[in-house]
């Protein structure tokens, strides 16, 4: 595992992970869009047979094109990001060699479940994205990425109207998961919101950047199964206890 005790001299590795549909491709551009005429940034993708989420950043004309690197994991997306994420350290390095020095490298995960984290040794900070589409009650479901990453995004607050969730209350409920760490309630149309998600982002840098940022390990991955593989209930039982 790295060595976090002084202050690195590479880019802060930021972790993007949540559910499938959540936003966290749009919310990488969001970043980037707010970030990118004073930082110096890369992404990297994570897909398990295309390049897809890669592509919607480039085409969405955030950063030079070739600072988004694609890593096609060929398996579950979480393999990649907990289990052996030899790819995407190697993803890293390479990127950070190409463009040195930068300053942040966004890492997103595929879309996984409520279970999905990032191991520490591939990223110093970790942000959740859930989204109000997904539901109101989503963040009362807990789980390590919900009550432990650095940062908390109730992303697309602009479709609550339309989906009959009340934002305040799914706040609360996932500041309550979280006991009180924190949480950010996102719209890519609120300036308000998109401010204060960049000021986070620099907070965390200047943090790394001093040496007092510590990487949460937010524990490992519940026991699931994935629907299309053999088990008596219906699924293949996956164990992340290491």
């Amino acid at each position: 595992m790295p060595d976090h005790t002084a202050a690195p001299d590479r880019a802060l590795r930021l972790g993007i992970a949540g559910p499938v549909g959540t936003g966290k491709s749009s919310l990488i551009a969001t970043v980037c869009a707010s970030l990118a005429d004073e930082l110096a940034l890369g992404v990297i993708t994570n897909d398990i047979y295309t390049d897809e989420d890669a592509r919607f950043l480039r085409s969405a004309g955030v950063l030079d094109p070739d600072r988004i690197r694609a890593v096609e994991t060929g398996a579950c997306p979480h393999t990649a990001i907990r289990d052996d994420v030899t790819a995407n350290l190697l993803a890293a390095e390479d990127l950070e060699a190409d463009f040195a020095p930068l300053d942040v490298v966004l890492i997103e995960s595929g879309g996984d479940n409520l279970t999905a984290t990032f191991s520490p040794a591939l990223v110093d900070a970790q942000i959740f994205v859930l989204d109000v589409a997904g539901g109101g009650d989503v963040a009362r479901k807990g789980g390590p990425g919900i009550g432990r990453a650095d940062l908390l995004v109730v992303n697309k607050t602009d479709l609550a109207p339309y989906v009959g969730v009340d934002v305040p209350t799914m706040v609360a409920d996932a500041s309550e998961a979280r006991e009180g760490r924190p949480v950010l309630a996102l719209s890519r149309t609120d300036a308000e919101s998109v401010a204060a998600l960049r000021e986070w982002v620099l907070s965390v840098l200047a943090s790394h950047r001093s040496g007092s940022h510590e990487p949460v390990d937010p524990g490992p991955m519940a026991p699931h199964f994935h629907a299309d593989e053999a088990h008596p209930d219906g699924g293949y039982v996956h164990s992340h206890e290491h």
